[in-house]
């Protein structure tokens, strides 16, 4: 490998850099804000910048502060996250925050063993905050940047276990003067150049030393492992309507979409119970999920839950699946 890779790769991004609202501009002088980065790396987990970007904005409006965060109330901080998935995440968040202002002083740790110790992060965020937001020569490893680095060196070992390879190419590569902008450049380019599909390398600042470029099968890289068929389960929810309020309940904390707002009903299982009035399909990470919806009549007396103003759902902070069900029912009744 060139000895001049991080200089080219970051004459590039100086050049070529895409404005985030959680990001400093490369040679601006900005001081970034470790909140804002930590915030942004787990909401950026499994999810695309476009989606983020609003949810990042009115998240920071209304907690701007790791203290804010941490004082906020659980339901508070659950709707605002819906639709953004993987709602584990969201419940991580409030225990780091609350974590940081109650053992640092508000102050998030400057090292990746520091940041490792916080709840719900783990390497990859522990790096990248410790890289951006405070200049530690961390190896930050993304899908990004795995793909510009497999592609690169020519990598043919399927991930996950080319993640050792892709990290020990870059060990000695990170710049101890500009750590986080060299992080942030290698996920740049593999957003913007090197793309999984019809990646651009004409204009690649990598491109002289690119074990990859010009093979009709660059896009095959980074080798992934077969994918495993996932498994279609089924369930049912309940439809309780009065006075034109819709009954929710609040779901278990510990589990699939825990601590939500969501339609009462039963256990999901691996067959069919009952048709529904509609139904709608949901892409779960390990499982697909049909989802059938069934009028009810009232609840028990004691049964545990709240009668939410069916023109006000919007606020409710439904998980998307629930919200998907609700919309086709009203578009059903309209």
């Amino acid at each position: 490998m060139a000895s001049d890779f991080a200089e080219r790769l970051l004459g590039w991004y100086d050049r070529s850099a895409r404005a985030l609202p959680w990001r400093i501009a490369p040679r601006s002088g900005g001081e970034p804000d470790p909140y804002r980065i930590w915030l942004s790396e787990v909401m950026l987990q499994q999810t695309t910048v476009a989606a983020v970007a609003g949810y990042f904005a009115r998240f920071t409006e209304r907690w701007p502060t790791v203290a804010d965060l941490a004082a906020a109330d659980d339901a508070d901080v659950m709707a605002a996250w819906a639709g953004l998935g993987y709602y584990a995440r969201a419940r991580n968040l409030l225990a780091c925050a609350r974590e940081v202002v109650r053992k640092h002083g508000g102050r998030f740790p400057d090292s990746e063993a520091g940041l490792r110790a916080l709840p719900g992060i783990g390497d990859y965020t522990a790096a990248s905050v410790a890289a951006i937001a405070f200049g530690r020569p961390a190896v930050v490893v993304d899908a990004n940047i795995e793909r510009v680095i497999a592609r690169h060196r020519l990598i043919e070992t399927p991930l996950p276990m080319a993640k050792r390879e892709i990290r020990a190419v870059l060990e000695p590569l990170v710049p101890d003067d500009r750590p986080g902008d060299f992080a942030q450049a290698l996920m740049d380019l593999g957003a913007t150049v090197c793309t999984p599909r019809a990646p651009a390398c004409a204009i690649c600042p990598l491109m002289a030393d690119c074990r990859a470029r010009g093979r009709g099968d660059i896009e095959r890289l980074p080798v992934k492992p077969p994918k495993k068929a996932k498994p279609h389960r089924h369930g049912l929810a309940h439809w309780i309507e009065r006075d034109g309020k819709l009954w929710l309940v609040r779901r278990p904390d510990k589990g699939m979409l825990g601590g939500m707002r969501a339609l009462p009903g039963g256990d999901w299982s691996d067959t069919p119970s009952e048709s529904g009035i509609v139904s709608v399909d949901h892409g779960f990470t390990h499982f697909d999920l049909t989802l059938a919806l069934v009028r009810r009549g009232a609840p028990d007396a004691a049964a545990e839950g709240e009668w939410w103003p069916i023109a006000e759902l919007d606020a409710a902070g439904l998980p998307t699946l629930y919200r998907k069900l609700t919309d086709k029912m009203l578009e059903r009744d309209a």
